[in-house]
């Protein structure tokens, strides 16, 4: 069930969203199959708009047939790997993150997640020349540490303006500005965001959890439509745009106690690749505050429960070859 949303196709604005859930018709399901001709009369609306609004909902939640051939051509073609700029997560990850996928980072508090994506998003935007969009959803990105950062990468204060300008930033703090974020990214502004010769190749959405997670549970399942609806968009812009998808998710335990990314089983599904960071807290690691242990939760390209140790504080370039029949992208890519 697909909730309704402003701006999901053109002519769907506020007033006509408004008169809709007034002839109570609040999802995608409901407009389809309903008599439009009835609902124009009842919304004061034009028979012609409604039914043009009706054929585009219907061939964006409409899955069309495609040949394994077809889809075997456009991997070569289309994928592309984005080293994240640590060695040892690039290990876990196959070379690093693959344009086309979603892949998950979950963690509890203060494990470093949003450390690892703005190391991802400096190194990409720096060392690979290519643009960056990331979704902040909890406040804690700012300017001045993506600069702390890239200084560590290079001196030279017009490199790291140029790599500043290739990051782009939102600040979304509820699931429907995060869906009208992503869905105009969609409709134009993955295009406009094309700074100094390099495309957007990754979108980070830190964290996704924490917009989605306050609306599941209950009686009530408009939070899983929602949830779903994320899910589409973030899997719609990936493939459609070739880029790499990095989310951040938070993390609980199960029935045995063993700790698991949260957002349940319908949410497990959607990233291709889900990686778990923890601290580590025993032995001589103790005094290393930067420690991380990075453990491979579910991937199609590698065995699962692989685990990795890295430290924050040292995010250096990685080097390496892609995977045959995909290219390793490690310079400016137009």
């Amino acid at each position: 069930m697909v909730v309704l949303l402003e701006g999901m196709c053109p002519g769907l604005d506020k007033d006509l969203l408004r008169s809709l859930r007034a002839a109570d018709i609040r999802t995608v399901e409901d407009l389809v199959s309903s008599d439009i001709e009835d609902v124009a009369q009842k919304c004061s609306v034009s028979y012609k708009a409604l039914l043009s609004i009706r054929r585009v909902l219907l061939a964006q939640h409409t899955a069309f047939p495609v040949s394994g051939a077809d889809l075997y051509e456009e991997l070569l073609s289309s994928t592309a790997i984005l080293s994240t700029g640590n060695p040892s997560l690039d290990k876990l990850l196959d070379s690093g993150l693959y344009t086309g996928e979603i892949t998950e980072l979950s963690g509890g508090p203060g494990s470093g997640k949003s450390q690892v994506c703005f190391g991802v998003s400096v190194h990409i935007a720096h060392r690979l020349k290519q643009s960056v969009i990331y979704i902040d959803t909890t406040g804690g990105l700012t300017a001045s540490r993506l600069l702390q950062m890239l200084q560590t990468e290079t001196d030279n204060t017009d490199e790291q303006m140029e790599a500043l300008q290739r990051i782009h930033t939102f600040r979304l703090f509820d699931v429907c500005a995060l869906l009208d974020c992503l869905y105009g990214l969609c409709s134009g502004g993955l295009h406009k965001a094309r700074v100094g010769g390099g495309s957007v190749k990754a979108v980070i959405v830190d964290s996704v959890s924490a917009v989605i997670a306050p609306l599941l549970g209950g009686r009530h399942n408009e939070g899983m439509s929602l949830m779903i609806q994320v899910a589409a968009a973030l899997k719609t812009m990936a493939k459609d745009f070739s880029v790499a998808v990095l989310v951040t998710n938070h993390v609980t335990r199960s029935g045995s106690g063993e700790v698991q990314p949260g957002l349940g089983v319908s949410w497990s599904h959607i990233p291709r690749t889900r990686i778990l960071l923890e601290r580590v807290e025993t032995g001589a690691c103790v005094s290393r505050p930067g420690r991380r242990r990075v453990t491979l939760v579910k991937s199609s390209r590698q065995a699962c429960r692989i685990k990795e140790d890295f430290d924050l504080q040292r995010w250096s370039g990685a080097d390496g070859e892609a995977p045959s029949g995909k290219r390793k992208l490690d310079q400016a890519d137009p």
